[in-house]
């Protein structure tokens, strides 16, 4: 896929002058090509590490090489967050010359002629996989939707390049800066794992060799291209590693569902390893107007037979939003769990459940369900089939810590640094935000 744009400066008229010469002024012509190029042109994606602190439960983000392609993602209808885009990809490509952007198709096609620079996008069906083996770093424009939606194009892999939101929609829960810090902030996720003035301290890992010395080699696209930018190599980028929940849908026998939806993206089409989920799974008696016959199975064993209008299954991550809204426990981020949360229980004695991450979780479609079917949808996208009677849904955790700094899994987000702060500062700080947390009544916020 590739589109240019060429854009020429007016001509000038020419004049006649009372002697009868004609004279006409001579302009050089400037062409500005702003291009939709292929994704697949671009260079392999760097996978970073993630180094535990000595203080403090977030972690730290080391770069094996400077980032080299970005993945910029913006909430959809907002002119304002459009503008907001093409200003920061303005100044990121100005600044840090090596970065590639990347768009979605839709994106890409409403932005590049505002842009000097090419962008890259694939089409639709395509867009996932190629992700996964370019995006070094995801940026997202919006709100708490955003995120989600960014993370959605990465459900079925198990590697989610670091995520740096800024909070320009309705809510802020996940996103952490403002849009005014955006340069302060890129410096930072741009720098994370750059030494004093060199690159000896981020080239010790053997691991990425042959990638480090394919990206600081030829161009300038070192660290050292933009200068007076250097941090120090114990001021990395604070992650927040947020962990995801894996979802399979099974039939009767057994078997997982082999099923394309028609009205979303295949990064959601079922398989026997499922799908990676941030905030929640949700099953729904939808038009139906019968409640809903769920049979809840926790760890293996019979928990109880759930009458009502749905079942949430949440992440920490999710537990502030569908979850909380039907009554279920506000968690905090880094506390390994998983909830369990009724929609209008029939049974006012069946309440939200808060369960070790590692409890396995099955939910069966009762014979006893007068319904046809329950609506499923993860993440606030609905997966199109519905779960038919004996039909299954399994939620396992995914698995984020491999040992000492080996992290693989879960969603790492960039983290605002707050001097002299904590890692739960933030949250805190959003409960009293966004919840306006134990204001007492009748007063204002």
């Amino acid at each position: 896929m590739q589109t240019t744009t060429m854009r020429t400066r007016p001509s000038w008229p020419s004049c006649i002058f009372p002697n009868g010469i004609l004279w006409r002024r001579q302009f050089s012509v400037s062409t500005c090509q702003s291009e939709i190029k292929d994704l697949g042109t671009l260079s392999q994606r760097l996978v970073p590490k993630y180094e535990e602190l000595r203080e403090g439960d977030l972690l730290s983000l080391r770069w094996p090489a400077p980032p080299r392609n970005l993945f910029v993602v913006k909430k959809d209808c907002v002119p304002a967050v459009t503008d907001s885009l093409i200003e920061f990809i303005n100044h990121v490509t100005a600044v840090y010359p090596s970065i590639a952007i990347i768009l979605e198709p839709r994106t890409a096609e409403e932005v590049h002629s505002s842009l000097s620079v090419p962008v890259h996008t694939a089409s639709l069906d395509k867009l996932p996989i190629m992700l996964h083996n370019t995006a070094d770093l995801i940026v997202t424009l919006g709100g708490d939707g955003t995120i989600l939606h960014a993370s959605s194009l990465f459900s079925r892999c198990h590697n989610v390049p670091p995520v740096l939101s800024f909070s320009m929609g309705t809510l802020g829960f996940l996103s952490e800066w403002k849009f005014a810090e955006y340069k302060r902030a890129f410096r930072e996720v741009y720098m994370s794992g750059a030494g004093l003035g060199d690159r000896a301290s981020v080239l010790e890992s053997s691991r990425s060799t042959a990638i480090v010395n394919q990206a600081v080699s030829g161009e300038a696209t070192g660290w050292s291209s933009v200068r007076g930018k250097m941090m120090g190599s114990s001021r990395g980028a604070r992650i927040l590693m947020r962990n995801r929940l894996k979802v399979g849908l099974f039939t009767a026998n057994g078997e997982p569902v082999q099923h394309e939806p028609c009205h979303i993206s295949r990064q959601h089409t079922w398989d026997s390893q499922g799908v990676y989920v941030m905030n929640e799974v949700l099953l729904h008696r939808g038009k139906e107007p019968h409640l809903a016959v769920v049979d809840v199975y926790v760890g293996g064993r019979f928990l109880t037979e759930a009458v009502a209008d749905g079942i949430i299954i949440s992440t920490p991550t999710g537990s502030t939003a569908y979850s909380l809204s039907s009554g279920g426990s506000i968690v905090h981020p880094l506390v390994a769990s998983v909830l369990l949360t009724p929609i209008c229980a029939r049974s006012l004695s069946f309440r939200p459940l808060v369960l070790p991450s590692s409890t396995p979780i099955t939910l069966r479609l009762s014979e006893k369900n007068r319904g046809r079917e329950l609506e499923m949808s993860i993440d606030g996208v609905n997966m199109g089939q519905g779960m038919a009677v004996g039909m299954e849904v399994r939620v396992w955790n995914e698995e984020m810590r491999h040992g000492k700094n080996e992290w693989q899994g879960g969603v790492p987000c960039v983290m605002r640094r707050i001097m002299g702060g904590e890692a739960h500062d933030g949250w805190v700080g959003g409960l009293n935000g966004l919840l306006k947390f134990n204001y007492p009544f009748g007063e204002e916020p």
